[in-house]
């Protein structure tokens, strides 16, 4: 109301034009300053909050990985073109090309729990998140439009991507400008957790959630890592553990999978959801 009688103001005056006059929600020079940024990130936590509460959404199936992997009918014409390449280029074009299975597994695994259609107490449960860019992300929001389900994407602006992908639900596809409150915001509501091979990003995002529930500052949740030769690679987490750095049993945290078959089952056992989708979504740590 306020704002409408400040615009009904037809008078000008050096005293109106002038921006100390603006009210202080619409003057965004005000809001853009380093003492607003509190005010910011407050906005940047309740905004998607409200949003995905309106819209019923109890819980999530997020779903990580790299924004580079390519879908695997785009996977073939990438090696012809790597011929052309040089030989170290060459490699890269075929590493990424051999993981286009992942993209294809991320859709299956975001369609089988968008079919589901898992309802409790009046909320949706398992609605697919990704960070609504391309590739994986791209893959989980494929997977749950084709089975005729809403999903969810919280991008962020960077300086060379991203732009949301199509398959995003218009009114369920949440920008940010800060890392750490996109972050929050995958972990709130989610109860499980798929991740694909990746680059730093899913790097980032997949150890913040694992010192979470190791550390008991979240309740575990199946964390479902897609691709065992890659993440061994890149990653040696039996030698972590005989550093001495981690526990073994932190190792256990960590579900392994192949298919999408492999990561809804462990989902499936952990909350101890039936075949035709139902269950009272418990766990062993209720």
């Amino acid at each position: 109301m306020e704002a409408g009688f400040a615009d009904s103001i037809d008078e000008e005056t050096p005293q109106t034009r002038h921006p100390a006059y603006r009210l202080a929600f619409r003057d965004q020079d005000f809001l853009l300053r380093e003492e607003l940024r509190p005010v910011r990130f407050q906005l940047e936590l309740l905004k998607p909050e409200m949003l995905l509460d309106e819209a019923r959404v109890g819980s999530t199936l997020v779903m990580y990985g790299s924004a580079r992997i390519p879908p695997p009918e785009a996977a073939e014409e990438a090696l012809k073109q790597a011929e052309n390449l040089p030989e170290d280029q060459a490699l890269v074009v075929r590493n990424l090309a051999k993981k286009s299975r992942y993209y294809a597994e991320a859709y299956r695994l975001a369609r089988m729990a968008s079919e589901k259609a898992i309802v409790e107490e009046g909320m949706r449960q398992f609605v697919v998140c990704s960070g609504g860019g391309p590739s994986i992300m791209e893959a989980a929001n494929r997977g749950a439009s084709d089975a005729g389900a809403e999903s969810i994407g919280l991008n962020i602006i960077l300086p060379h991507e991203q732009a949301p992908n199509p398959y995003v639900t218009p009114y369920l596809s949440l920008n940010f400008h800060y890392f750490a409150l996109r972050k929050m915001h995958f972990l709130i509501r989610a109860r499980a957790v798929a991740v694909f091979p990746g680059g730093f990003g899913t790097f980032d995002e997949m150890f913040e959630l694992l010192t979470l529930i190791q550390t008991g500052k979240m309740k575990p949740i199946p964390i479902l890592l897609f691709g065992k030769e890659f993440w061994n690679r890149v990653i040696n987490f039996e030698a972590i553990a005989e550093e001495g750095t981690i526990s073994k049993k932190d190792l256990d945290l960590i579900t392994w999978c192949e298919t999408a078959e492999e990561g809804w089952a462990a989902i499936s056992e952990f909350y101890r959801i039936e075949e035709n989708g139902s269950g009272a979504l418990v766990s062993d740590d209720d």
